[in-house]
């Protein structure tokens, strides 16, 4: 059998030039995890009655109310503020780490993560 032009048999890249890209990738998506892990993530509802932000490990790092937003006798519509502002929080910093990582996964693999 003939050796190809990467020193081994075949047609393609040797394992040694596979498993360094590899491992490169694991690097940039090991940084790309932790630099997302660092950012926060901040919503609002009710026209900015209630403001929560979020990490990108997804903790719950503040959440504010301004006092006009409170009415005793409207508890519920407090609650679904809290609710509204809390999860779209959470899914603005999801959004962010999806797309960052899919950038970095190889192509057709960008919804693993």
């Amino acid at each position: 059998m003939a050796r190809n032009q990467f020193g081994g048999f075949g047609g393609g890249p040797n394992i040694q030039q596979l498993m360094r890209q590899a491992q490169k990738m694991q690097e940039q998506m090991q940084q790309a995890q932790e630099a997302l892990d660092e950012q926060v993530y901040e919503a609002s509802a009710g026209g900015g009655m209630v403001n929560c932000k979020v990490s990108g490990k997804r903790e719950v790092l503040e959440l504010t109310i301004k006092p006009e937003a409170v009415d005793p006798d409207d508890v519920e519509m407090l609650q679904d503020m809290i609710l509204a502002a809390v999860n779209e929080a959470l899914r603005a910093g999801e959004k962010n780490r999806e797309d960052t990582m899919a950038k970095l996964a190889p192509a057709g693999m960008g919804g693993m993560f």
